[in-house]
């Protein structure tokens, strides 16, 4: 006896049968308690609901089914044996409450009971629930119960059951027709090729279902609307059910007709091709009939349901619309299919709505900052400012930031720091080598193997629109090449008025990219076009000195290499001395990477003695005792003979050889000896030797002219009018000459050194000067102060002659160590340069009074 009183199943658009199976994807707290109480049930219990059909919706329910959640794909129908007719995977359907009060409206006055067969967990919280019909019932009334309160708690109907007499009600005449057909419709589809198994199944069911049953049966395989089949159930009077069933039965044979009639007919007119293409056609018709949806339309609903999750623009909606119908009109084989397939695929995927919270705490930024880099306090102070203004301001309508310094300073680190400041997703972008302006702003979709710029591709490598993204190496592109100036392409990016709306070639959409934190990276400045260099605020880096690198190996390298290693804190122990010698014998940069190879060397040097050791260990031989600290006579063993010198003890005080101070392109300082030097000759004739540029060879020039100028104030002649060089030539050489060297820098210095050469006074080797010359003997300022002084420093230099206009940079930049280790002399005029060059000497001193009245 079955249950009068059950929960009620609403179907969307589908009717269930008696002698069918549908299965449904339910979800909520009522489908786990239907599934609690499947799996509770005995041997002798069973579980039923019946499933009623919801009428379609009419016009005035539109603007209330919009205002809902959206539609639930249909619950699938097959029968008891297997065949399923519209079965889709449970991976395609969509999960769906019992009812909701729009459906309780339009819940049908028939259903069918269906008992529950098969539960199968489909995901969290979602259940697949097979359902097989058993009779059909009348829904009396609804049934108040204390879980009705809730707008997705069951519906609970009485019901009553429809007898149905079986046999004698049905003339034998139109039953043995029925019959009748149902067999023809079998052979028919034996006719059309139709598997073998479904075949003989269906044979199997025409000779032993009973005819209503049959029919029930038949009504949920052949192709019928929902009205239709809503008829069949609710058609309770036999004769009448199995006249509807033929007249169904009958239209459905004759489309099978017709189908046959064709295929007969243009079989023998068709190519290879063409039959190839014919047959295909008719397995994805079969697989369609036989409920398996095809895999490129499994693929275009998934594809489609990306791309509604996406939350796109409504101007990429319109795009993606009109391409999604284009791709289901074109065939999978075709290249267009993949190009079009291929575009839809990166619309989907791109973070159009994504994005993460910035929580920028400026307490919290000042201790990441610290904790991860070691001085660069001027670097730190603007960065702090920059997330002040964000903070305040709410928005990033800044500059963008240009860190601009030597390798291995920790550029590429502050950037990872401030997106760990922000919260923000960090992606850096390799700017080195780029040629081609489609690798910015992407290849357009006629090109095979189109692709988006590495801007679009960076937004969807990290995830959300948000990003922090650092523009590494932007001095290193190539500009302006036969493939197009992808510096150009970046100013677009990099203007803060125009990115929210970029315009990717391959997508051809405008992409919001306002939002996103922009850093970029540079070695140097001269490289950079300047319009792109105008859109960026630059920040200088500069080299660490050997206390700040003692400080960075202690706190970061030393423990990092360590774990790379797999060892302890106790198994490699170095002294700052070890350090420093490290630093200063075996290193020669501004930055910390070799620093941090060397002392790689020295713990793989160590693991080489513990690996031994244990291995003697294990072998119960008693080897040598491991000791953990490293001595500096150790360093000539692990590492070889130290590469570098102190380059002033290179030589002694000698007379026409002065120190000088240059700046690398890279970001390095160093020192540098100019040697003069004079022969018998012709007169006056200048060489000047040492891989030398234009700009260093006019500074010669004008050198030797203002020193044959002041020849007698300097009392190198008896009187005015005699030439100092009548007789002799000048030769001036730069050591290191396959290292090239030019720059306005180098004046004061080649003064000093023709001064020194004809006047036989010495510059102590201790001394080093930089900065350029006029012909009046005006000291000009100079760049690269915080490197040519770190260099000074590095190489033992205790005295550094600088133009006046460079105090300000002294005071800002130079760590206030190096201020107490080396005296500073500024410079306004070139006497000032050599009273302090020569104030040591014995020789000059005998010269002052004259020389002074000078000054």
């Amino acid at each position: 006896m079955h249950p009068t009183t059950l929960t009620v199943i609403p179907l969307e658009d589908k009717v269930l049968l008696p002698g069918v199976v549908m299965r449904l994807v339910l979800s909520g707290p009522e489908a786990i308690e239907l599934t609690r109480r499947f799996f509770k049930k005995t041997e002798q219990q069973a579980i039923y609901v019946v499933c009623v059909p919801l009428h379609p919706l009419r016009s005035n329910d539109i603007a209330d089914c919009t205002s809902q959640a959206p539609q639930v794909p249909l619950p699938q129908q097959g029968m008891a044996s297997g065949y399923d007719k519209e079965q889709q995977r449970p991976d395609q359907q969509q999960p769906q409450t019992l009812v909701t009060p729009l459906q309780h409206a339009r819940l049908a006055s028939f259903g069918c009971l269906a008992k529950l067969v098969r539960v199968q967990r489909s995901g969290v919280g979602i259940f697949g629930v097979y359902m097989e019909g058993i009779q059909r019932c009348e829904l009396v009334a609804p049934v108040t119960t204390t879980t009705t309160t809730s707008s997705t708690s069951p519906l609970v109907f009485q019901v009553r059951y429809n007898q149905e007499t079986i046999g004698s009600s049905i003339p034998t005449g139109l039953m043995d027709a029925y019959m009748k057909l149902s067999k023809e419709f079998v052979q028919q589809m034996r006719q059309l090729q139709m598997p073998d198994s479904l075949i003989l199944q269906l044979t199997k069911m025409t000779n032993t279902l009973a005819p209503l049953a049959l029919a029930d049966l038949m009504i949920s395989i052949i192709e019928t609307s929902f009205d239709e089949k809503w008829n069949m159930l609710a058609t309770t009077e036999p004769t009448k059910r199995i006249t509807l069933a033929s007249t169904l039965m009958q239209r459905q044979l004759q489309v099978l007709h017709i189908s046959q009639h064709v295929h007969s007919t243009i079989e023998g007119k068709l190519t290879k091709q063409q039959r190839e293409f014919y047959l295909r056609q008719q397995l994805d018709a079969i697989r369609q009939e036989l409920g398996h949806e095809q895999k490129e339309e499994d693929e275009m609903a998934e594809l489609n349901r990306r791309l509604v999750e996406a939350n796109m623009p409504s101007h990429v909606v319109v795009i993606a619309q009109r391409e999604l119908k284009r791709i289901k009109r074109l065939q999978p084989s075709s290249t267009e299919w993949a190009v079009s397939r291929n575009y839809l695929e990166w619309l989907a995927e791109l973070p159009w709505a994504k994005r993460t919270e910035d929580r920028l705490d400026v307490s919290d930024a000042k201790r990441q900052l610290e904790g991860d880099h070691f001085g660069l306090d001027q670097v730190k102070k603007r960065i702090i400012e920059h997330l002040s203004v964000i903070k305040i301001k709410g928005d990033l309508k800044a500059p963008i930031l240009c860190f601009v310094g030597p390798p291995g300073v920790g550029k590429t680190s502050l950037g990872k720091s401030i997106a760990k400041a922000l919260s923000r997703e960090f992606h850096r972008l390799s700017l080195g080598g780029v040629r081609d302006e489609a690798d910015v702003r992407g290849h357009r979709r006629t090109y095979v193997g189109s692709q988006p710029g590495l801007v679009i591709q960076g937004l969807h490598k990290a995830g959300v629109n948000n990003p922090l993204i650092l523009l590494d190496e932007i001095d290193k592109l190539v500009h302006s090449s036969h493939y197009g100036d992808p510096g150009a392409a970046l100013l677009e990016v990099l203007d803060p008025e125009q990115n929210n709306a970029f315009t990717d070639h391959y997508l051809n959409l405008a992409f919001d990219l306002s939002n996103v934190l922009f850093i970029a990276t540079a070695n140097s400045l001269d490289t950079i076009p300047g319009p792109l260099l105008d859109r960026m605020e630059v920040i200088q880096l500069h080299g660490y000195t050997f206390e700040e690198k003692l400080h960075i190996a202690k706190t970061h390298l030393l423990p990092k290499q360590l774990v790379a290693h797999g060892l302890d804190s106790k198994d490699v122990i170095l002294s700052d001395e070890v350090i420093l010698k490290m630093a200063e014998n075996y290193t020669r940069e501004s930055g910390v990477r070799t620093l941090e190879r060397t002392i790689a060397s020295v713990v793989r040097a160590k693991c080489v003695e513990l690996a031994a050791l244990r291995e003697s260990a294990a072998d119960g031989q008693v080897g040598p005792s491991y000791c953990p600290q490293i001595q500096t006579d150790d360093l000539a063993t692990i590492l070889g003979i130290a590469r570098f010198d102190k380059e002033v003890a290179e030589r002694d005080d000698v007379p026409g050889v002065v120190t000088g101070l240059a700046y690398g392109g890279s970001g390095n300082g160093s020192i540098l000896f100019v040697e003069a030097t004079k022969m018998p000759g012709k007169g006056g004739h200048l060489q000047l030797t040492g891989s030398l540029g234009d700009v260093i060879k006019e500074s010669a020039q004008i050198a030797l002219t203002w020193v044959k100028a002041h020849a007698f104030e300097l009392n190198l002649t008896a009187t005015r009018r005699t030439n100092i060089v009548e007789f002799d030539d000048v030769h001036i050489h730069f050591p290191s000459g396959s290292i090239p060297k030019d720059g306005p820098s180098a004046g004061v210095t080649l003064v000093s050194a023709l001064v020194s050469l004809f006047g036989e006074w010495q510059v102590p080797a201790t001394t080093a000067m930089s900065g350029e010359i006029s012909l009046r003997g005006q000291v000009l300022p100079v760049g690269g102060i915080k490197e040519k002084v770190i260099s000074a420093h590095r190489a033992g230099i205790r005295k550094v002659i600088l133009p006046w206009r460079n105090q300000k940079d002294v005071d800002a930049d130079v760590p206030l160590p190096i201020k107490m280790d080396i005296e500073f002399v500024y410079a306004k005029t070139i006497w000032d340069v050599l009273n302090a060059a020569f104030v040591k000497d014995e020789k000059w001193s005998a010269n002052r009074i004259a020389f002074e009245s000078h000054l």
